[in-house]
């Protein structure tokens, strides 16, 4: 089967590997759609991703496809079912790491409810925490959207972590696929008003046609103090950067909350905290919450069907597996809000 490498860093091919076969918990899952992650994929293809230093590595954790046989204790899953998340940690080859695996042609999903029913959930019979959003989707839910869960179900459950309700006031660093889901879900929720912050313009233009409220390019910061500073119910950076902390601490409330989206590959975060409110919240959120992230599925998929929520606004490339390398240069390039891999 084909699979995503990065051999070195800044390094990918397309190689291919023997294919997998389900334990008696696992679905065996043909991959037709797959997404790139700006953030994590990008940091893992240039050796930045913090703990990961084992190259080569195979890429890839936001992927959705087709079950083709199950093993004998699969209860939740069955041939013909789309599931999203399927993941490869072993491969034929034990040469290559696992970069979560999943941009392969056939990967694996394992039935986490059935393993919890059976008392087996746990690391000493195999269980990874990510095995909880490893959930089979509703046949009405097309392959992009089933694609895009992947990013949109960790962007809802940031709402739960970060306590976002409607009524807040906020301003999102980033106009990228995370930024741009804050802004779409936000609205979608009832957040009164929303900025968008980020340096390119088009990205600028797309967060408002998201129902962003205003938005800014960043050398507009000065601005944005003088007029909302110590106003805002909370900052969002949907870039993953220790450096805008201190950028957004005069901007919240008394009370307010910087809440930080993403990995930081930095090992610190140096914290001017007389530049904000004597009260405020730092919330870091630099993994998912996986019970939550399971859970934002269902709204997620209501909003699909009511045509509140489409891939077609945040996909603005795609291309075939072959074609990975013209597909991480337009990531790079900037142009890129999400970017679809067919197989």
């Amino acid at each position: 089967m084909r699979a995503i490498a990065v051999v070195t860093p800044n390094q990918v091919e397309l190689i291919q590997l023997d294919p997998p076969k389900p334990g008696p918990y696992q679905a065996l899952v043909k991959t037709d759609v797959a997404c790139l992650c700006n953030a994590t994929d990008g940091k893992l293809v240039t050796g930045h991703f913090p703990g990961v230093d084992k190259y080569p590595l195979v890429l890839g954790h936001e992927g959705t496809g087709m079950v083709q046989e199950v093993g004998e204790k699969v209860r939740n899953f069955k041939p013909g079912d789309r599931v999203i998340g399927g993941l490869l940690f072993d491969f034929s080859d034990p040469k290559y790491a696992s970069g979560w695996g999943g941009f392969c042609d056939l990967t694996l999903a394992n039935d986490h409810m059935a393993m919890v029913e059976d008392g087996v959930a746990d690391a000493e019979h195999g269980w990874f925490e990510c095995y909880e959003i490893q959930t089979r989707v509703d046949v009405d839910i097309a392959a992009e959207e089933a694609a895009l869960l992947c990013t949109w179900r960790e962007v809802y459950a940031g709402f739960g972590d970060f306590h976002l309700q409607a009524g807040n006031r906020i301003l999102v660093f980033g106009a990228g696929p995370v930024g741009l889901s804050f802004v779409k879900f936000g609205k979608l929720l009832g957040l009164d008003w929303i900025g968008v912050v980020d340096p390119l313009a088009h990205k600028r233009g797309q967060a408002l046609k998201m129902g962003a409220d205003a938005v800014f390019s960043p050398e507009d910061l000065p601005a944005l103090e003088k007029e909302f500073g110590k106003k805002l119910d909370a900052v969002v950076d949907a870039v993953g950067s220790e450096k805008l902390v201190n950028s957004a601490l005069p901007l919240i409330k008394m009370g307010g909350s910087i809440c930080i989206y993403g990995v930081i590959a930095a090992e610190s975060i140096p914290l001017k905290k007389s530049l904000g409110p004597y009260n405020f919240n730092l919330f870091v959120h630099q993994w998912p919450t996986r019970w939550r992230e399971r859970e934002a599925q269902q709204p997620l998929c209501e909003w699909i069907r009511q045509g509140k929520l489409k891939a077609s606004e945040f996909v603005t490339h795609e291309f075939k597996i072959e074609q990975i390398h013209d597909a991480l240069a337009a990531v790079k390039s900037g142009e890129v809000v999400k970017c679809l891999l067919r197989y």
